[in-house]
């Protein structure tokens, strides 16, 4: 009997290999630039072992490039500014749309808006963002969701996206078929042409994916590409890529109301006070933090509503980059607790923390093609209050630290708190869209470095990523196939497919897919 389950599920591996292999020239991404790796950090896991000031420094050089990108490219997000005060001006509403990473992106945006603007009920509302998945997507993937444009196309129109109404579309690589679904539905449902930002030449893309090829001849839709050339970590797109997305987008719409003169005014600003700033104050935190895990101990980030989103985006992205246990769900009976979580100190409940944290309502839907992941039950059961801490002690008793990151609006500061640890980073006059910004980077450098520490890459390779969808299906592939070819072992694509397939959904989270893939044909 045992056997003949092992063969049905040999068989299934099988099938559900060939299904993709059928579709696999349409992910086979390898040629991107955000998809390569990048050659300033080809010791990036060795620097974060052995020296971590110059981890930090590695990445923080590679985080340089982008605002001298976004310099250049002003005069066409100046375009983007004009048309979103039009679209308020005669009563349209903005939409954010993205995908994973870019997703939160949207959502952090739309966060931000509602606290630039909560003076002001009527224009507090005319930002809309959604994300592949629904809000639920942002503290835990759905999987596979982000490969069916029609999801897309459906999660736009069912909020109610009109005649009048702009769609911002933003996607790292520039081929996610839900973005792509959702903004080319948008050009034909308003004459407020839609935008689409990516971070790829258009040449690369339109030979890599006829979905984006589609998309960058459509003359309904404005295209602004912000290529950033490859990632700190190859294909963490949580980086440098949603890095220079959001800001491009953020400044747009933050100085909506004001000459965009004031956006190159606060891009200046911002450039200056990254370039001078020593981001080596993150070294102590590295430390402690890679050593509470290292101890099997675990961490809890508390913070104010104000950084809640940034927050959360980080420790959230860990668990798909690094195959790490996401967050638990008090839903379900066997809770596996992750290594980091994320509560909102001063909330009573779970249904005001999450208010506080979007600056509204969390939007959920339930559809049949997606079970229940996506409901308002579900995203519930992920309770990020105050309570959180007490309810992780019913049933996990290992010991717990806390590392509080708040934001001081009267002083302008962020102040990091780690045990004895202690750092005050006083922002001068930058305004919140870019304290956000800055806490995102300085985060994103802080887990990439931690990761490093704990041997969750190779070289500057996610070797841990985990094959959730067909686009990190292929991405753990390539890995393989790199890491192989070292070894001067040459083994075909669709044979390690098929062995990704047969390993992907066994291989435990503290184990490293794309080295088991690599230790198969060794």
């Amino acid at each position: 009997m045992e056997a003949q389950i092992n063969k049905t599920v040999t068989s299934l591996e099988q099938s559900n290999a060939n299904e993709f292999l059928k579709v696999a020239n349409h992910f086979k991404l390898g040629n991107l630039p955000t998809e390569s790796p990048n050659i300033k950090t080809m010791h990036l896991s060795h620097e974060a072992k052995h020296n971590i000031a110059q981890a930090i420094l590695t990445i923080k050089n590679v985080d340089s490039d982008v605002f001298k990108i976004l310099d250049d490219k002003l005069g066409e997000l100046s375009f983007l500014h004009q048309r979103i005060k039009t679209t308020i001006d005669s009563g349209g509403n903005i939409f954010l749309c993205g995908c994973g990473a870019t997703g939160r992106l949207s959502l952090a945006l739309e966060a931000i808006w509602r606290v630039h603007h909560k003076n002001n009920p009527v224009l507090k509302e005319r930002v809309i963002s959604f994300m592949a998945g629904g809000d639920v997507a942002l503290i835990h993937s759905v999987e596979k969701f982000e490969d069916f444009p029609e999801f897309g196309e459906r999660q736009l129109r069912e909020l109610g996206f009109k005649q009048g109404d702009l769609l911002i579309s933003t996607t790292e690589g520039g081929e996610t078929p839900f973005v792509i679904g959702a903004t080319e539905a948008a050009s034909l449902i308003s004459t407020n042409e839609p935008f689409f930002l990516y971070c790829n030449p258009d040449d690369i893309l339109i030979l890599s994916a006829e979905r984006s090829k589609k998309v960058i001849s459509n003359p309904k839709i404005h295209k602004i590409n912000l290529t950033v050339g490859p990632m700190a970590l190859t294909g963490s797109t949580r980086m440098q890529a949603t890095t220079i997305l959001m800001y491009g987008v953020g400044l747009a719409m933050w100085y909506f109301d004001q000459s965009f003169d004031a956006a190159r005014i606060e891009l200046a600003k911002f450039t200056n006070i990254f370039n001078s700033t020593d981001f080596s104050f993150l070294k102590p935190f590295i430390e402690r933090e890679s050593d509470i895990y290292q101890q099997g101990e675990y961490l809890l980030y508390e913070t104010d509503s104000a950084l809640g989103i940034s927050i959360l985006t980080d420790t959230t992205e860990r668990s798909p980059t690094f195959s790490l246990y996401p967050f638990e769900n008090q839903l379900d009976q066997n809770k596996i607790p992750s290594l980091s979580y994320l509560f909102i100190n001063e909330t009573n409940n779970n249904e005001e923390a999450w208010n506080n944290l979007l600056g509204r309502p969390p939007r959920a839907f339930h559809w049949k093609e997606v079970t229940s992941q996506t409901s308002r039950e579900r995203l519930m059961g992920f309770n990020i209050s105050a309570e959180f801490p007490r309810l992780r002690e019913n049933y996990h008793h290992i010991i717990h630290h806390n590392f509080k990151i708040t934001f001081n609006q009267h002083a302008n500061k962020l102040t990091f708190e780690l045990d004895e640890i202690k750092h005050d980073f006083i922002l001068e006059d930058m305004n919140f869209l870019s304290t956000h910004l800055l806490l995102k980077i300085l985060l994103n450098n802080l887990s990439t470095v931690i990761m490093g520490r704990m041997g969750r890459y190779e070289d500057n390779l996610m070797t841990w990523v985990r094959a959730s969808n067909n686009k990190l299906i292929d991405r753990a592939v390539r890995y393989a196939d790199k890491l192989l070819q070292k070894k001067g072992i040459t083994i075909s694509y669709d044979e390690l497919v098929k062995k990704c397939f047969e390993l992907k959904d066994v291989t435990p989270r503290d184990q490293a897919l794309v080295l088991k893939i690599v230790e198969a044909f060794s």
